[in-house]
């Protein structure tokens, strides 16, 4: 029997403008790129479908506009979609479709079922609070009032993401880039949250800051089995992380598969371009 994936996205759209008659019919639509030329309407998302199965990896490859980063601030509910549809697989949330939520359920799923990893740690941290306050806060938002319970989380994840625990009262403002990228991370996981979001998570590191938050990334793969999203426009961070990949070109999946066969054999002519700019 097939396993049932932990998320299930059907048909999202996003997009930025009201549209026009030369825009608004999917199957007439006359578009530059994924922006209708006439009423200014940016699709950012058109019709985005994926899987994500249990412990898996999922890479979303494209470049800069593609809407990849676009889409998983939807799946967060950073943004509202315009249409679409998305099923957590997970107990009292089966069978409801995420988007038609409430917001007090949304902020449920934020604290107890996501974590969320953004490519400007200033986005997912509070960067004048303590790493200890910030990994608090979102334990806090998930109903925990136990303060020696979250010293004792905070400690553990922090050791975890390889933060010296002598610096776990200070601020992340004071941190280099790749530690605020880890103290991101702990704070993502400190609900131990089934689906972890990662959005262009390495972007702006040195390579070999950007080695250890990879290795990091794997390591807590492996031990907590997790299943993640990850956004990137490196194809080299999606081969090293990612079990399949989707490719994404002007708001649309343009190919998918094992992150092997889409390396090695890539048919549509963007990802050969993609993958031989690598080689």
């Amino acid at each position: 029997m097939r396993e049932e994936p932990i998320l299930r996205v059907r048909n999202l759209n996003k997009q930025f403008g009201r549209g026009c008659v030369h825009c608004r019919d999917k199957g007439k639509r006359q578009l530059e790129k994924n922006y209708c030329p006439t009423c200014g309407t940016v699709y950012a998302c058109q019709d985005v479908s994926l899987d994500l199965f249990p412990g898996e990896i999922l890479g979303i490859v494209g470049e800069s506009g593609s809407g990849k980063s676009t889409m998983m601030q939807c799946l967060y509910f950073d943004a509202s979609v315009t249409s679409g549809e998305a099923y957590i697989h997970n107990g009292e949330l089966n069978g409801q479709n995420v988007f038609k939520l409430s917001q007090q359920k949304k902020r449920y799923i934020r604290n107890h079922k996501y974590g969320m990893v953004y490519q400007n740690p200033v986005n997912g941290l509070k960067m004048n609070f303590s790493s200890m306050g910030n990994i608090a806060e979102k334990l806090i938002a998930a109903g925990n009032r136990n303060v020696a319970s979250m010293e004792r989380t905070g400690h553990q994840l922090l050791e975890h993401v390889q933060i010296p625990l002598f610096r776990s009262k200070e601020e992340p403002q004071n941190f280099s880039g790749g530690m605020q990228q880890r103290v991101q991370i702990a704070k993502a996981l400190s609900n131990n949250p089934p689906i972890l979001f990662l959005d262009e998570v390495t972007t702006g590191l040195d390579l070999s800051v950007q080695a250890n938050v990879l290795d990091l990334i794997k390591e807590i793969q492996r031990e907590w089995g997790i299943s993640m999203i990850v956004v990137s426009h490196d194809l080299a961070v999606i081969r090293m992380l990612a079990d399949r990949t989707m490719v994404m070109l002007n708001g649309s999946v343009i190919e998918e598969g094992l992150t092997d066969q889409i390396l090695e054999d890539p048919q549509h002519a963007y990802t050969q371009r993609l993958v031989y700019s690598l080689l």
